[in-house]
């Protein structure tokens, strides 16, 4: 038996790093997934998103565990794709316990379009966030079943970078808001035995990270990035570190835990 048998989880930005790891973890232990990705790239970013072959590789993943996955093109960004996709899974699946609310962007090179970037990032992990969760409460409240609502702060969410770039400003700032939502609905959400956390990993292996503009800028001793290192001895982690946490999180023991900002930082915060 799984820690999360029967259970149901909404996944956004899922098509491939830690969303793909979420739902694959989440799988195995039980869980069946709605899961949605913008898959398209953004105007303002200067690295490519996941593609709709990475969502389909997902859920190809997610059903060879046995488990099934409704998995929809949609942008975090605009409240109605996020309700259609969403109701069309729990048309399908019938409850939702489990809320991973995880799409998010970022651009730390030269500014190109500061109001786009500015726009596009605030838009996507901070508006992103409160969509699904907005789509999500009402259902999960219904249920009466309790649940988990985690939502995929940064180390930015905590410890702001120093920069003059919108991107990074951006970046920063939509991290630390998420704190914000997530205290005000930890505390209204308690009551219906609903829990809600932040966590804040450090550097991930991704497509976010590991593509032709974050490896040049990671070489850069004058970038931004020089300065993001982590206190134990290890560059960069695994999304599959994060998903263990998150698969703890979200099960019966963490089940008492609510309302606290978690790192999975490799000794990021303390440096």
């Amino acid at each position: 038996m799984g820690s999360l048998d029967g259970k149901v989880a909404f996944i956004t930005g899922v098509a491939r790093g830690q969303g793909r790891a979420h739902a694959v973890r989440l799988a195995t232990e039980g869980a069946d997934i709605i899961g949605i990705d913008i898959c398209a790239d953004l105007e303002s970013m200067d690295y490519p998103n996941a593609s709709v072959e990475d969502l389909s590789e997902t859920k190809r993943l997610v059903e060879a565990t046995g488990r099934r996955m409704v998995a929809r093109q949609a942008d975090v960004r605009y409240y109605d794709q996020v309700e259609a996709a969403f109701n069309e899974g729990v048309a399908e699946f019938g409850r939702i316990d489990i809320v991973l609310a995880n799409a998010g962007v970022i651009r730390l090179a030269s500014e190109a379009n500061p109001q786009l970037e500015w726009d596009e990032i605030l838009g996507t992990n901070l508006t992103g966030v409160w969509n699904a969760c907005r789509v999500s409460i009402p259902k999960m409240i219904e249920g009466g079943n309790g649940g988990s609502i985690v939502m995929t702060s940064s180390t930015a969410g905590l410890k702001a970078p120093a920069t003059m770039l919108a991107g990074g400003q951006a970046y920063s700032a939509s991290k630390h808001g998420m704190v914000g939502l997530m205290r005000t609905w930890a505390r209204e959400l308690a009551q219906y035995s609903i829990r809600v956390n932040t966590i804040h990993p450090t550097g991930v292996v991704s497509g976010m990270t590991m593509n032709e503009t974050m490896q040049a800028m990671m070489a850069d001793p004058e970038a931004l990035t020089a300065s993001m290192q982590n206190a134990l001895p290890i560059e960069i982690l695994q999304a599959d570190d994060i998903s263990d946490f998150v698969e703890f999180l979200v099960s019966e023991r963490g089940r008492y835990i609510t309302g606290q900002t978690l790192g999975v930082d490799a000794g990021f915060l303390v440096r």
